[in-house]
């Protein structure tokens, strides 16, 4: 015999054994076994309902009963939130000082001391260096002894334009003279008065007057140009007294701005050069407060701001202050204010991009020049909108989606979508935001699928930026605060005069 028959033949052994022992323990054979060992009635029916038991599993060959429907899944369903909001557009930007100086030697000379601390604040006007002033008040008063000179050779100038004055009087007197001596010779010679060894004499007298007067008027010619030389002389020097003044100024650095100073680049006791090409690089600073961000914007995005300023719907940042909020790599939202302050006039061709910058106020100096920086920017008005988590949208191919339950089924919409917002995903079209949103169970979803579902809330995650917003009033605007170089080198006269006043 093969194997299989006799596995058949030992399974049917096996069956006709447990049939024989269910016949043995039939129910009416129970009942008298319980009769004959006094088991009392009330206990029958429990007796009859093991017994019941032991039949069923025992089977004896009746018909095997099917595993009992599963219950439908549940899922957590949601209402969207509906609510007013303004869509802030993201951007990284870098953090730049409105003022950054080089603060560069103006003359050459020792570095004889440094007036300030490395990396702190100083003010316009504070002294920084000094370099050694003895060759420059030297010069100085070089430049003044040729000034005093040349004001000598004007006196003598004036001086001897008198004289020439003089001498020309004297010599118009006497030309004078021998013109009337000259009349009256002719005249009495007509009568034979005088000779005429006279008249020639007296003709003479006339010629050397004449050329007296010309020697006189030569005379007074060359002590005006005199005075013309020593004027002249006088205004070299006074611009050489000038330039030494000027260079001897130079000889004590001042901060041209208000800011926060970097190391010393240069240490007492070195030469520095002076001069526009080969100066020496002392130091720099940089303005701390209010303080720059920069950020680009592509075509795209610029394209739909102008849309939005021709429909009325966002103000150009152009012409109105829109407000700009700004957060730093480590701080939560947006916690500091400021405004749009300036959009290039032309986009860039190699990075298709266009320069934008914003302004902030930053009081804490929290914001130090070279920082990234999140920027948030209004990029809409403010509208009504449905907003719902990101774990409630699925996705498949090209096409977005979420799914509701009515009547107790799963439906399908697909969703057209938005920024983030409060946390939450904002929904363009698909949701009226009256649904039942599937936001967990969305794996176990499929259209059509009966369902039981739980409630709960969709939380919001404030982020900290308005609803709304309007562009800052003029009362609000930042100002640049710009220092000014003119003022500094005020100061830094005011300095010197009152050091010249001390001596």
């Amino acid at each position: 015999m093969s194997e299989q028959p006799k596995r058949e033949t030992r399974l049917a052994r096996k069956h006709r054994k447990n049939c024989g022992i269910c016949r043995k323990f039939s129910l009416s054979n129970l009942l008298d076994h319980m009769e004959k060992i006094h088991i009392r009635p009330l206990l029958y029916l429990v007796t009859i309902s093991a017994g019941l038991g032991l039949a069923s599993v025992a089977g004896c060959g009746g018909a095997a009963v099917g595993p009992a429907k599963p219950p439908p899944p549940t899922v957590t369903v949601a209402q969207p939130i509906r609510k007013e909001i303004v869509e802030w557009d993201a951007y990284t930007g870098r953090l730049e000082p409105i003022e950054f100086v080089e603060i560069r030697a103006r003359v050459s000379g020792y570095l004889q001391s440094i007036h300030f601390d490395e990396g702190q604040l100083v003010h316009a006007g504070d002294l920084l260096f000094v370099i050694d002033t003895r060759p420059f008040v030297a010069e100085l008063n070089g430049a003044k002894a040729t000034l005093n000179q040349a004001q000598s050779q004007l006196a003598q100038a004036n001086a001897q334009t008198q004289d020439a004055k003089a001498q020309q009087q004297q010599a118009d007197a006497r030309l004078q003279l021998a013109d009337a001596r000259v009349r009256r010779a002719r005249t009495l010679r007509s009568s034979a008065a005088v000779s005429q060894d006279e008249l020639d004499q007296h003709e003479a007298e006339v010629l050397q007057a004449q050329a007296d007067v010309a020697a006189a008027e030569a005379g007074m010619g060359l002590a005006v140009a005199g005075i013309a030389t020593a004027k002249a002389a006088i205004a070299s020097a006074e611009a050489g007294v000038e330039t030494a003044e000027l260079n001897l100024s130079y000889t004590k650095i001042h901060a041209p701005v208000s800011g926060r100073i970097s190391r010393e680049y240069v240490t007492e006791g070195n030469l520095v050069s002076g001069g526009a090409a080969t100066s020496t690089l002392l130091t720099t600073i940089t303005s701390v407060e209010p303080i720059y961000c920069t950020f680009d914007v592509n075509e795209q995005q610029a394209l739909k701001y102008i849309r939005l300023a021709q429909a009325g719907k966002r103000e150009s940042s152009r012409v109105a202050k829109n407000p700009v909020y700004l957060g730093l790599a480590d701080e939560s939202g947006f916690p500091h204010q400021g405004h749009m302050d300036f959009v290039d006039n032309r986009f860039d061709v190699d990075t298709a991009s266009m320069r934008v910058r914003c302004i902030f106020r930053n009081e804490t100096h929290d914001l130090v020049p070279g920082m990234f920086a999140r920027i948030r920017l209004p990029g809409s008005a403010a509208y009504d909108a449905v907003l719902i988590p990101d774990s409630a949208i699925g996705a498949d191919q090209a096409t977005q989606y979420a799914y509701i339950v009515v009547d107790g089924k799963i439906e399908r919409r697909d969703l057209s979508l938005g920024p983030i917002v409060d946390g939450l995903r904002v929904v363009r079209e698909g949701l009226s935001g009256e649904e039942s949103l599937v936001i967990q169970g969305l794996l176990l979803s499929r259209p059509g699928l009966e369902v039981q579902s739980s409630s709960e809330t969709i939380q919001i995650a404030e982020d900290g930026l308005p609803n709304t917003y309007v562009p800052l009033p003029p009362d609000e605007w930042i100002s640049a605060g710009r220092s000014s170089l003119q003022t500094a080198e005020e100061t830094a006269n005011a300095a010197i005069e009152k050091r010249e006043q001390v001596q």
